[in-house]
């Protein structure tokens, strides 16, 4: 079975965490051997893609924890919690009562 993400065919775990980050992600853990140079280049990187996406590190927690949770309970001890019912995480981030 293929699978596709977006037209881009994910074959590796990797492919599957890069599609959904939408960058490499030897950007965000580097390289063996990087020089100096190399580092703050892809540090500079990473803050100008936080920059223009700030939710982002919370799309990466929730996208680790549903894979944890889905594929890999017992290999963490994972109990799955109860989802809050509602108008959800972002009214009550906006202060809205849910």
């Amino acid at each position: 079975m293929r699978a596709f993400i977006g037209g881009h065919q994910a074959v590796s775990s990797t492919d599957f965490v890069e599609l959904a980050l939408g960058t490499p992600l030897e950007l965000w853990l580097g390289v063996e051997g990087e020089s100096e140079v190399e580092y703050a280049a892809r540090l500079d990187a990473a803050r100008d893609i936080l920059a223009d996406n700030p939710d982002l590190p919370d799309r990466v927690s929730r996208i680790a924890a549903e894979a944890i949770e889905s594929f890999a309970p017992e290999l963490f001890n994972v109990i799955p919690l109860p989802r809050p019912a509602g108008r959800g995480r972002q009214a009550r981030r906006n202060g809205v009562a849910a």
